[in-house]
Order: structure tokens, then C-alpha cells, then sequence
């Protein structure tokens, strides 16, 4: 016990940004990343960390993809690269909804 706790003085919580997503949610709605916490969680869980960030890589990655969607974002970069360097070149003209123009309506 620290000799002058400020935090419950205070009634504030510098640790909150480290509470797992896991835990007990408001209306009981799993976070988006759920399934993959709890895959790293079990892995991780009693070996220690520098055991964990060997055995456990592939869960961890999983984890940190499905937080910080990087994969996703560099894959749909690429398709939005791909997709105006057809157009430039005339081989691929995109549908009408997709220009910007409405379906006409009766």
C-alpha cells in the first residue's frame, strides 16, 4: 500500500487505460476484439511475459490486428490504388451508384 494513496483521495483511476476488454461490459455487449483477447489471454496466462511473447506470437499479432486493423487498411490502400489505376487506364468503368449518381426513381 503506497503511504499516500492520491488516486483514492482524488477518486480517480490511472489505471484504467490497462483493465482488459474482457471484463464485465455495461449492457453485456462483447467488445469487438473479444475472441481474440481471450485467445492470448489463456496462452499467456501463467507462463510470464517473455515466455508469452515467443509462445504466444500469433495470438498476440491477431490481438494487436484486430485493435489496430493495419492489415485491413494497408489491403484496402491497395485496392483503392488498383481501382483508379484501371479507370486511368479505361478497363474498368464503375457502376453509376458508385459515381456519385443516383438510381432514378419512378
Amino acid at each position: 500500500m503506497p503511504f499516500l494513496d492520491v488516486e483514492k483521495r482524488l477518486g480517480i483511476n490511472l489505471d484504467r487505460h490497462l483493465t482488459i476488454q474482457s471484463s464485465e461490459q455495461p449492457f453485456k455487449i462483447a467488445s469487438r476484439c473479444h475472441a481474440f483477447e481471450k485467445e492470448w489471454i489463456e496462452c499467456a496466462h501463467g507462463i510470464g511475459n517473455i515466455r508469452a511473447q515467443k509462445e504466444c506470437k500469433i495470438e498476440l499479432d491477431d490481438f494487436h490486428e484486430c485493435l489496430n486493423r493495419q492489415k485491413t487498411l494497408q489491403r484496402l490502400n491497395l485496392i483503392k490504388k488498383q481501382r483508379a489505376k484501371l479507370i486511368k487506364e479505361g478497363k474498368y468503368t464503375p457502376p453509376p451508384h458508385h459515381q456519385g449518381l443516383g438510381e432514378e426513381r419512378p
